[in-house]
């Protein structure tokens, strides 16, 4: 049997034989709205818990307009414009467009034009977080866990604060969308590494499609309530990245309809685990690095046995990456056991940290397999993984360990699918 699995731009085709027992799970198809652009309209029309935000604006106004980066499959260019077109009684010199970058890299001026369009780009001032500049933050306190609140100083200058994004379930907090944009999407590091510490992130509740008493979330939340933000505009989109619904309005409200929307298609229940998982990550733009791959795993990882192997592929085109800490924190430890006892030493704060430790606990639970095509054996090697030179080879190598009885799991769209065990 021939299966497709999400990768890059163009896709992925593997082969297995037809004896072996596999189950591929995608999350139930929901088609794209017929005209998105009036779909957008009427939401920011007619929102959830909130008044139009024609009726939350004057013209005198200061409008911050918070948007995903470069990571994220968000159709800026055509949230962007529907927001923009409510503000148009608001001069432009009086609306900031806010790239939530939270740690990640700046994005390029050529990004900026392929989310956005040229003609937003060249009349609106954008600014891109720095998490990393204090003197680009204001402090605003601390949350109900004691970690700090750093916010952008300029967002927290305007008087209406208008969130952006898409909502898709998230490893660690839940689901994507909703005060994500401010945290971590414009908040400054030492909030995101409170939020993100290693007690946070090894609470078994931080886990995907939960949020309520995921502290993760909860933290999110609390610290977006600090922001008071205005208005909430998400999306949701089909795996061919097609608008499937709009969620506006009030922050909690519009997330959480938007959440169950999601959790009606993405997740899936299962009776028990896998011997072999085989997963993507999304494709582009998710699958850009291995940082962002670590994703997929997690999918897979909730429902592979203990001992089992996860095969995941990933373009990479964008590396490990080079920039922040992921890399040097793998390269720097000698095995998964290593660099979760260095995570989770007491008072241990690191960029990046909370992708390497959970990569660290999927691989003390399975053996991970990585195929990567801008990845070398040696760079695979070096993050504490196990080359794939081709599905159909690793897979063969595992079935002479595991039996061709072996239960294989496909998961095609990645971390768009998220399985659990039926309890």
């Amino acid at each position: 049997m021939d299966i497709q699995l999400a990768f890059g731009k163009s896709g992925l085709t593997f082969s297995m034989p037809d004896d072996l027992d596999v189950t591929v799970l995608e999350p139930q198809f929901v088609p794209g709205v017929k005209d998105p652009e009036a779909a957008l309209r009427k939401a920011l029309k007619e929102p959830i818990g909130s008044k139009p935000l024609q009726d939350l604006l004057s013209p005198e106004a200061r409008v911050g307009v918070i948007f995903s980066d470069i990571t994220r499959p968000a159709p800026n260019h055509l949230i962007v414009p529907a927001v923009l077109e409510v503000l148009s009684h608001v001069p432009g010199e009086n609306i900031t467009l806010f790239n939530a970058l939270g740690t990640h890299r700046e994005n390029t001026d050529d990004e900026l034009r392929g989310m956005l369009g040229d003609g937003v780009v060249d009349e609106y001032r954008i600014v891109q977080n720095d998490a990393f500049d204090n003197a680009t933050q204001v402090q605003l306190g601390t949350t109900g866990r004691g970690h700090d609140v750093w916010m952008n100083r300029e967002l927290m200058s305007c008087d209406v604060k208008i969130l952006t994004g898409f909502i898709e379930p998230h490893f660690f907090a839940g689901f994507s969308g909703g005060g994500k944009a401010v945290m971590p999407g414009m908040a400054g590091m030492m909030t995101v590494l409170g939020n993100h510490d290693a007690g946070m992130i090894g609470d078994p509740k931080t886990n995907w499609g939960i949020t309520r008493g995921n502290p993760v979330w909860e933290e999110i939340q609390e610290v977006c309530s600090k922001v008071d933000p205005t208005f909430l505009f998400n999306v949701t989109l089909n795996k061919d990245k097609e608008i499937t619904g709009v969620f506006a309005g009030d922050l909690e409200k519009a997330h959480a309809a938007g959440c169950e929307f999601v959790r009606k298609s993405a997740m899936v229940p299962v009776p028990e685990p896998f011997d072999v998982v085989i997963t993507s990550n999304s494709g582009y733009p998710l699958d850009l690095n291995l940082y962002q791959a670590v994703k997929g795993m997690s999918a897979a990882a909730q429902v592979v046995k203990q001992g089992g192997s996860i095969i995941i592929v990933a373009e990479c085109w964008d590396g490990i990456p080079d920039h922040g800490m992921y890399k040097q924190l793998l390269s720097e430890a000698d095995n998964p056991q290593g660099l979760l006892d260095r995570v989770c030493t007491p008072g241990f704060l690191e960029h990046d940290q909370w992708e390497a430790q959970i990569q660290a606990l999927i691989q003390l639970k399975a053996d991970v397999y990585v195929h990567s095509t801008h990845l070398s054996v040696k760079q695979i090697e070096e993050a504490l993984l196990k080359p794939c030179p081709s599905i159909e080879t690793t897979l063969d190598e595992i079935l002479q360990k595991e039996g061709r009885q072996a239960r294989i799991c496909v998961l095609p769209e990645g971390p768009q699918t998220i399985p659990y065990i039926e309890k």
